[in-house]
């Protein structure tokens, strides 16, 4: 049965409600995967194995997502020909990710495999923490292909309009994935690397349920593996919006893994609250980057379909729901912040008192991250996807790493709490940034739509 929302027609805030809970939930879900990592390996094996996982988040994120990148360039050329009626394109573009992502997850687990230790020794991973580190990452990566899938897989049902199967499919994995870390850990005691092997394995099974379900489709969006081959000028579209979007995200991560390295100069006591801490903002994170994709799918489908007055509904609703979501969910998360992060912490208050100190400075403030992803994602949606890499670039990556060797670098402000600050204001700057690009392309593309002929995408 297909749980399809219509994007194009009827009342936008509660359509946009409806298609944004199932996504938060998903996220969430995802989270509970390193979640339920952190809190097994920190109440069985301690605060070393806590910082070890968390040392690998910020390299994981630094080589997958630029690979992540292609399947929003999937997610977006689904929509936009679902919007306009392109039935056939619609085909050749699902029949072309299913294959991009196998080709991704095998570049990415050699990669991952391959360079796990050289990795870690660039972010000064500490000698007492960085051999668990490579063992989690080298398991992680064996199993990088059907985390590819689940992600190109859950990018067409969404520009589709399904939220909620993906939705019920990581909730079977993430059941099976803290069992499995129970089993593998206590009972076996394989550490870091029992983790690994359990998310692995959940991931294979929410990437052969997602296939199953666009095998068993009757739309445009149906999958036949006999079918699967490179069509050209989808490959090329795809590309086109997920290469930059792709650049845009391992960018981004590499001025989190200096950010990581900085993190790690200062002992592993600080690694092991900051890994903690920065697990808890990924749920808020999370909620806020669901109205991301909810701001990219809505607005590629109703540009798509040329229904532009629409677009401009979407934006305040999804500007002002991240806005309301990220504040209260920042707020609360730093307001029972001890509680939570002693969950994931139990033999060092010390680490707990530096995982505060991150929360402060990045979980209150954090709806300013946000309305960025919200802005990128609705000019993501009108088909630009050069222009937000660049700002992100320029406004993220730039201005942290320009931060981190210049005012942290200095006697007075080499501290916890003038590196995090460098996140908050790069959010500012970029957010405000997208803003003003958004209504400039968007007043272009309004312009423009009388004169079909014109392109109006870069």
């Amino acid at each position: 049965m297909q749980r399809d929302h219509s994007m194009t027609e009827g009342p936008l805030l509660s359509r946009i409600i409806l298609y944004t809970i199932p996504i938060i939930l998903t996220g969430i879900l995802q989270l509970l995967f390193n979640a339920a990592d952190l809190v097994v390996v920190g109440r069985y094996c301690g605060s070393v194995s806590v910082a070890a996982v968390g040392a690998t988040g910020a390299i994981i994120n630094l080589i997958v997502n630029m690979f992540i990148g292609l399947s929003v360039g999937a997610g977006v050329t689904v929509a936009h020909g679902l919007g306009s009626g392109r039935n056939e394109d619609v085909h050749k573009t699902v029949h072309t990710a299913i294959p991009t992502a196998l080709v991704s997850g095998a570049v990415l687990t050699v990669i991952g495999i391959a360079g796990a230790d050289t990795f870690l020794r660039w972010m000064d991973t500490p000698d007492d923490v960085l051999k668990l580190s490579a063992s989690y990452m080298r398991i992680y990566f064996a199993g990088i292909t059907a985390s590819m899938l689940y992600n190109f897989g859950a990018a067409i049902l969404r520009a589709a309009g399904d939220t909620k199967s993906p939705l019920l499919y990581l909730t079977s994995a993430g059941v099976i994935n803290v069992i499995l870390n129970i089993i593998f850990v206590r009972a076996f005691n394989m550490d870091v690397a029992g983790v690994a092997l359990a998310t692995t394995i959940s991931q294979i099974i929410s990437a052969i349920l997602i296939l199953l379900n666009l095998m068993r489709r009757n739309d445009s969006c149906r999958l036949s593996l006999r079918k699967l081959k490179f069509h050209k000028r989808q490959l090329k579209r795809i590309i086109q919006i997920g290469f930059p979007a792709g650049i845009q995200g391992s960018l981004f991560s590499i001025s989190n893994v200096i950010i990581q390295s900085s993190v790690n100069s200062f002992g592993k006591v600080v690694m092991s609250g900051n890994a903690a801490a920065g697990n808890i903002e990924g749920f808020v994170y999370t909620t806020m980057n669901s109205f991301h994709q909810t701001a990219l799918n809505f607005t590629g489908q109703n540009h798509g379909a040329g229904k532009l007055k629409r677009i401009k509904r979407i934006t305040v609703i999804c500007l002002l729901s991240v806005f309301t979501a990220g504040l209260t969910a920042g707020c609360l998360a730093y307001a029972f912040g001890r509680p939570l992060l002693s969950i994931y912490v139990t033999d060092s208050p010390e680490a707990i008192d530096y995982g505060m100190i991150r929360m402060a400075y990045i979980c209150i403030p954090y709806f300013l991250c946000g309305l960025m992803d919200v802005a990128t994602g609705l000019i993501r949606g009108l088909g630009y996807s050069v222009a937000p890499m660049i700002i992100t670039v320029i406004g993220v990556c730039g201005m942290r790493i320009g931060w981190i060797y210049t005012v942290f670098r200095s006697e007075k402000y080499h501290t916890l709490q003038s590196l995090y600050l460098s996140y908050a204001i790069s959010w500012s700057l970029t957010f405000l940034t997208e803003l003003i690009l958004f209504c400039v392309l968007y007043h272009k593309i309004v312009t423009r739509s009388k004169n079909p002929g014109e392109n109006s995408t870069g």
